[in-house]
């Protein structure tokens, strides 16, 4: 098959290029490299079953030729107001991609009948008050505070997302992706583990904000990228939730990327910073995964920080 995968040059989005190249299927990436790199997807280049176009799917979006998938995974995606390339520090393009960019992306999948895949995300739970989280679950989300951008890009991308479904008739798939780390992360990205990966490479303390009790579950690449696939592949239209259900604290985390490094020099604690609205806990119920697509995770976290790392490495 042809199929079209927006933010095909990021790091969620390169790999996925992989798994589908690997597949026998014809690649178009469509990315406007703002997030993005093409060093992630310079290994395909000159691929006759691959084509790059450099465009912001914000705006229209035409593609000659037959499209029998479209796969919408532009948007910035990392929380830290610190990065450059958060979407903290890129609010409006931020929403327009998921407004905008959704209802393009919809809108090449209707006009070539093909089916349509939306990367959503954890956020759209907001800090939940349900542990843990089921599809079922409406979110606990200010549509005000300072990650509202993208919590509620992704909400509206759901919601219009369903509406193509349900008026038009499409074939549409809902991916609500937790936390996934792995080769081809920014080393600036700004999220927890390129953060700590860095640091222990460069043998400095792991800076841990608050307590370090805040949880995550972290899922790796060729894992999440898998769901994907058999997602997309699937007859569901209902939302699934693809991640790793293994929580594990962020003080834990460190702990052991640290010996994983072989960095002595520990961790910092910062008591008191935390980040505006992080959320306390994030853990997926995989369920509907498991018995919908027979998927879950099969990379132990070890095995996976390790292969980050020495990507890492080599790059640093």
């Amino acid at each position: 098959m042809r199929i079209l995968l927006t933010g095909g040059a990021g790091f969620i989005g390169s790999h996925l290029c992989d798994k589908l190249l690997k597949e026998k299927h014809h690649v178009v990436v469509i990315d406007n490299l703002i997030t993005g790199s093409l060093e992630n997807i310079a290994h395909l280049a000159g691929r006759d079953d691959f084509t790059f176009i450099k465009h912001d799917v914000s705006n229209f979006i035409f593609i000659p030729g037959k499209v029998d998938i479209v796969m919408h995974l532009a948007s910035p995606a990392s929380p830290n107001p610190s990065s450059p390339f958060s979407y903290p520090q890129l609010p409006i393009q931020t929403l327009k991609v998921g407004s905008l960019g959704t209802h393009n992306a919809l809108g090449v999948a209707r006009a070539h009948g093909a089916c349509f895949l939306l990367a959503s995300t954890s956020e759209v739970y907001g800090d939940p008050q349900e542990h843990p989280q089921q599809e079922s679950y409406w979110g606990h989300v200010d549509p005000i505070g300072p990650r509202s951008v993208y919590d509620e890009a992704k909400r509206f991308a759901e919601a219009i997302t369903m509406a193509y479904h349900r008026y038009h008739g499409m074939k549409t798939h809902i991916a609500r992706i937790f936390n996934t780390y792995g080769p081809r992360m920014r080393l600036d990205d700004g999220r927890v583990i390129p953060n700590f990966v860095c640091q222990a490479l460069k043998a400095d303390p792991l800076t841990v904000y608050g307590d370090g009790a805040q949880t995550r579950s972290f899922c790796y690449v060729d894992d999440l990228v898998d769901g994907l696939y058999r997602l997309v592949m699937s007859e569901e239209n209902e939302p699934i939730n693809l991640g790793n259900p293994s929580e594990m604290t962020i003080h834990q985390l460190a702990i052991t990327i640290n010996q994983l490094a072989d960095n002595p020099a520990g961790i910092q604690l910062l008591s008191d910073q935390r980040a505006p609205a992080d959320p306390q806990r994030r853990q997926p119920d995989i369920s509907r995964a498991k018995g919908i697509l027979d998927w879950e995770p099969q990379i132990d976290l070890d095995h996976g920080l390790s292969l980050t790392i020495e990507d890492f490495r080599g790059r640093l």
